[in-house]
């Protein structure tokens, strides 16, 4: 079975804590028409942040300048095997467009609900709803 580690991004939407881009898969892809979180595969020999920054501006015209772990997650598909790896883009340079066609959208958190997301997705989703940045825990 294949094994692929990818990585995505939360890239949070700047001044608005609670909401975060969303990108649709495209026809043709594995699991089209689900809705994730923007990036994608690894490259052989890549640094998982160098590969998140790549992906981020091929997919959807950013430079990252801030990011940091959020959570792993590893699923199987009848197909494949992934690891999910996770990064919280707090800050990041240029103007969101979509480079691959994909739809993309900002999303408040709260609002997570109503986009179906692949099933490794999930865990990452609910995470992202307890997080700091959607309001829903405080800081001590």
């Amino acid at each position: 079975m294949p094994f692929y580690h990818v990585v995505a991004a939360i890239v949070w939407q700047p001044g608005l804590d609670n909401s975060l881009l969303i990108s649709r898969r495209q026809k043709g892809k594995h699991l089209e028409g689900f809705w994730e979180l923007p990036g994608g595969k690894l490259k052989p020999g890549e640094s998982r942040l160098n590969g998140l920054r790549r992906e981020l501006e091929e997919e959807i015209n950013i430079r990252c300048t801030d990011a940091r772990p959020f959570r792993q997650v590893r699923h199987e598909y009848g197909d494949r095997s992934i690891l999910l790896d996770v990064w919280e883009v707090n800050s990041f340079e240029g103007v969101i467009k979509a480079r691959e066609g994909q739809q993309v959208r900002w999303v408040r958190v709260e609002n997570m609900g109503r986009y179906r997301f692949p099933e490794a997705d999930q865990p990452i989703i609910d995470s992202i709803g307890s997080s700091v940045k959607a309001g829903r825990v405080r800081l001590p």
